[in-house]
Formats: C-alpha cells, sequence, structure tokens
C-alpha cells in the first residue's frame, strides 16, 4: 500500500545520487538533468562548496528558533541586501511562504495609507505557490478549483499590458499593489516585452502601490543577472526568493525596501524553521559559489546557445507552436497536451518538465556547458519528434 497522499503524478523513476548536470537511477542509468529539481539545484548536484558547508554546520547546530538571534541567518540578511539593493529580510521555508509574508507587507502598507480594504493587481495565468493566498494570487484556475472560496483581495490583469494597468489605476482607488513574475513560468514561459518591468515601476511609482516582484522561479542568476529586474536598472519594493537560494535545502526570503519592511512587528509574522543555521549555511555557500563564478553571465551565454540551437533545430516543425526563454529559462510550445513526452525523455536519458499542459520547459543547473547544451540541441527535437510520431498511431 503506497502511503503518500496523490498529490503528484510522479515518474516511475528514482534517483540514487547526482554530480554536477548528471542523475543516476537506482538501476544505474545515467540521465542529463535539464531540469535542476524545477530550477532549485543550480550549482548542480553535490556541489562540493555547498557540502562542505552542510557537514560543517550539521556537526555545530541545525536549529534554535527564532526566539534567538542566529548569526549565519544574520550574515545571510546582509549577503542579500547587498545583493539586491533591498534592506530588510525574513526568511521562511518556501516560495509560497515567501508570497505569503510578501502579501501580508501589503496589507499592512494599504491599512497604513487608509485603505479599508487593500487589494493587490496580479496577473493572469501567474504562479505564486499552493496556498490559499497564493493560488489565489495566481492564475490557473487548475490549480484554485476545489478550493474555493477564494481568498479575496486580488484584481486580475493580463501579463505584459500596460493599457489594462493604467485602466484599473483610473478606475480604482483600493490597490494598494501590483504582484507579478518578471517570467512567468509555471504558464509556460513567458517573457514580457522589454519595457514592462521598467513601465509597471513607473505606474507604482506614479499611484503609490507596491511592486511585489515574484522571482521564486526566475531569479538567483537563471535569466542572466543575479536577478530578472537588475537588468532594467529598477528596484521593487519587495522580492521574493527561494529554489535555488540554497541549492536544495529548503529556504526562502521575503526581502523589502526599509519603509517597507518596518511594517512588521514583532507577533506580525513567524516562521519555526525558517532561516534556521543549517539553511542559511547552505544559502550563504550557494551565494559565495555563484558569486565567484559569476555563473548568471553563463546562464545568459548558454541560455542564448540554447534557444538558438533549438530554435535551428526545430525550425519549421508544424507541431511546435513557439519558443519561448530568457537565459536557462526556456519553454517548448507544443500543439497539444504533451505530458506523455516525459516518459519519452527518460528513454532517451533527458530530463525535463511539462507545464501548462502544451509547453515543454527547461531549467537546467546554471554550471551547463557547451557540450551538455548541444546534447540537448540533439536529443531533445529527437524526442519531440518521436512523441508526435507516436501520436499519429
Amino acid at each position: 500500500m503506497d502511503h503518500l497522499m496523490n498529490t503528484y503524478r510522479r515518474l516511475p523513476i528514482t534517483f540514487e545520487r547526482g554530480e554536477g548536470v548528471w542523475l543516476w537511477d537506482t538501476d544505474g542509468n545515467k540521465y542529463l538533468d535539464a531540469l535542476a529539481g524545477i530550477a532549485v539545484t543550480v550549482l548542480g548536484h553535490t556541489n562540493p562548496v555547498v557540502t562542505t558547508a552542510i557537514q560543517q554546520q550539521a556537526t555545530k547546530l541545525l536549529h534554535t528558533s527564532n526566539l534567538y538571534q542566529i548569526k549565519n541567518q544574520m550574515t545571510l540578511g546582509d549577503t542579500l541586501c547587498r545583493l539586491t539593493g533591498l534592506d530588510q529580510v525574513f526568511f521562511c521555508n518556501s516560495g509560497a511562504e515567501a508570497v505569503e509574508a510578501a502579501l501580508k507587507l501589503t496589507r499592512l502598507y494599504g491599512h497604513k495609507k487608509g485603505i479599508e480594504f487593500p487589494q493587490v493587481v496580479v496577473m493572469q495565468n501567474s504562479f505564486h505557490g499552493r496556498t490559499l493566498a497564493t493560488i489565489a494570487a495566481g492564475g490557473n484556475k487548475k490549480v484554485q478549483a476545489g478550493f474555493e472560496p477564494l481568498f479575496p483581495g486580488f484584481i486580475r490583469s493580463p501579463f505584459n499590458d500596460i493599457p489594462a494597468l493604467e485602466n484599473i489605476a483610473e478606475n480604482n482607488n483600493m490597490i494598494a499593489a501590483v504582484l507579478l513574475e518578471p517570467v512567468q513560468g509555471e504558464s509556460g514561459i513567458q517573457v514580457p516585452d522589454e519595457d514592462y518591468l521598467t513601465q509597471v515601476r513607473a505606474l507604482c511609482d506614479k499611484n503609490g502601490w507596491l511592486m511585489v516582484l515574484d522571482e521564486v522561479q526566475s531569479g538567483m542568476g537563471r535569466t542572466g543577472t543575479l536577478f530578472a529586474y537588475q537588468a532594467k536598472n529598477i528596484l521593487p519594493d519587495i522580492l521574493t526568493v527561494a529554489k535555488g537560494l540554497a541549492n536544495g535545502v529548503p529556504i526562502g526570503a521575503c526581502l523589502a525596501k526599509e519603509n517597507v519592511g518596518a511594517l512588521f512587528q514583532p507577533g506580525n509574522h513567524g516562521s519555526t524553521f525558517g532561516g534556521n543555521p543549517l539553511a542559511c549555511a547552505a544559502a550563504l555557500a550557494t551565494l559565495k559559489e555563484m558569486e565567484t563564478l559569476k555563473l548568471w553571465e553563463n546562464a545568459k551565454e548558454q541560455g542564448n546557445n540554447l534557444l538558438k540551437g533549438l530554435k535551428e533545430k526545430l525550425k519549421g516543425n508544424p507541431n511546435v507552436v513557439a519558443i519561448r526563454g530568457k537565459g536557462l529559462m526556456i519553454g517548448i510550445e507544443l500543439d497539444r497536451a504533451c505530458r506523455d513526452i516525459l516518459n519519452l525523455g527518460l528513454a532517451k536519458r533527458l530530463l525535463f518538465s511539462v507545464t501548462n499542459e502544451t509547453v515543454i520547459r527547461l531549467l537546467p543547473p546554471l554550471i551547463i556547458n557547451s557540450e551538455q547544451v548541444q546534447m540537448i540541441i540533439d536529443i531533445l527535437p529527437e524526442i519531440i519528434k518521436e512523441w508526435h510520431k507516436s501520436q499519429q498511431q
């Protein structure tokens, strides 16, 4: 009897060990990991710097709780603020928790402005997590189904549509913030226009709204800068981070400008495990390694190579609707639902995911090299060709 709740459609495979961009299953078969645990293992598997940091910390102290000061947490907070340009940090355990913290800050901000029922503008087809508040903030009807009534206080706007935001501004005086992903991940790697984030920032400034960026998936070097907004020379009021922050050890962070972060007072928010010594040690090692290697530069270079190569190989394929990407965050949209293509991926020893029903998603470790990128370029089009052939039988 399987005692696990039926919350995942797991593939029939178990991995036993990993190294760099490679994983080995329990039968000893070797796979190229082009998913990185859904954008988590940014440094690859069993990175020696992170492994050593975890081992050393585990011999000293795992947990004390936030009733006491935690040296690693304070050091990590300093590091993140230096790297992001923001001023204060709240540590938690996941991306959804980081967004929850951000949403609570927007409520406090709205009430401080005298708004009785503060509202947050969110984007169609967005994804921010699976808690009751974050599924309400997200734009996926399937994720929301069965959990009604949805958490109130959200106004939905089309992604990458500045006129729609301007229309909301003209007709609603209860907006406290705008929440969005710089690149939408779960909806199929949707990349906005070059000036979109800059225009959103200007609209927020004009209307006194907070700009809240969810960089849980697009952050940690994945799109070619450490965080996607840094390519636009803007600064959000609130930033959420998780996934790749500790290369696989669970941790999340909600960062804010000082005037916003200061809205939290003792008792307003908390986390038992958030920012514990072990998780912070792993995150510090991850950030140090990422800075040392400047992995966002490799993500930009190899991401461009991967995108270009896939477009060339798949050019003219009638079953490919679009190929989109930013850095090492790439989606290939097919002309029909394609989840069963994952089994062909396993047969070809290439790991990726399918999101939004029809989009093959690639999120490889940021350490990937040119030879490994070429392997994806060579293998994936053959998988797509073979899959479509199977659909016609």
